[in-house]
């Protein structure tokens, strides 16, 4: 299938942008998780969703691939730049309102605009996420592991170094997955493929954490109770980072949406093996809406 990549002025900075598809065909913006670019999005599954008359766009945000990149460690932006961007985006496209499908920080940011801008969303589907907004949930944290690297990382690699990058991108990618996953090889050439198409990997790596951990940088969290748009809840039965509680809460938070298992993902990943369970529902959601 033939994909069309290209640079789009967003914001007073530039994303890139690839789309699949015929621009005819109802639009689906693919949102990326912290410090992923869009080649966490994979071809094959972009490719299968556009095979089922869909417009596919999954783009670079700020600082990651070759979207605009800032000071490493100092990005001057704020979360809601992120969201803006989205929304940017489609305007930038000329497109009135399409599917969203985020992934972790990516869900968060449909979250938001399902919330805010719900007119521009005709659907929302929502990977690796949890709910947002003040609500008394008991809900687990990460793995063990996972915590213990999200406190302390280490020190960076020689980021002049590419053979370094890339096996620090490996051990971070590794630390993320289930049990149903890539093998080592698409990992390596996923993590390859990244550090060569990223402008810059130190400000990919560090920014986004710096941006999203900062309390001044967001304008007030959404609450998922309030999303009216039909929702689907697509969530790792091995996640990591929000163990599958999380999504069992956000579904039953957000009136009318649907719960599906991938058994045996992790966060962050869409291995090949749940490509069709994932397309099949994202394909239904827009058909319950339109019936």
């Amino acid at each position: 299938m033939n994909s069309t990549r290209k640079l789009v002025h967003v914001n007073d900075v530039d994303l890139c942008v690839e789309t699949f598809g015929h621009p005819d065909d109802p639009p689906v913006l693919l949102i990326m998780g912290t410090a992923a670019p869009m080649d966490s999005w994979p071809t094959g599954f972009c490719e299968r969703l556009a095979a089922r008359d869909r417009y596919v766009i999954r783009y670079d945000s700020r600082d990651t691939g070759q979207a605009t990149s800032f000071e490493p460690g100092k990005p001057s932006y704020r979360a809601a730049d992120l969201t803006n961007d989205a929304l940017g985006l489609l305007d930038a496209l000329d497109i009135p309102a399409a599917e969203l499908v985020g992934v972790s920080m990516g869900s968060g940011i449909g979250q938001e605009l399902a919330v805010s801008h719900p007119h521009r969303v005709t659907t929302l589907t929502l990977l690796g996420s949890s709910p947002l907004g003040s609500h008394s949930y008991q809900l687990p944290g990460p793995s063990a592991e996972l915590g213990r690297w999200l406190a302390d990382p280490g020190p960076p690699p020689d980021w002049s170094d590419r053979a370094a990058v890339v096996e620090r991108l490996l051990a971070d990618l590794r630390l993320y997955h289930g049990s149903v996953t890539m093998d080592e090889d698409a990992w390596r050439e996923l993590a390859e493929r990244i550090v060569d198409r990223t402008t810059d990997m130190a400000a990919c790596t560090l920014n986004h954490w710096v941006v999203l951990n900062d309390p001044s940088s967001g304008d007030g969290e959404p609450d998922s109770s309030q999303i009216t748009v039909p929702t689907l809840v697509l969530h790792g039965t091995e996640d990591p980072l929000f163990p599958y509680p999380h999504a069992e809460a956000l579904a039953a938070l957000i009136p009318n949406a649907r719960l599906v298992p991938m058994d045996g993902v992790g966060h962050q990943e869409l291995p090949e093996a749940v490509w069709g369970i994932a397309v099949e529902a994202i394909v239904d959601l827009a058909a319950t809406r339109n019936a």
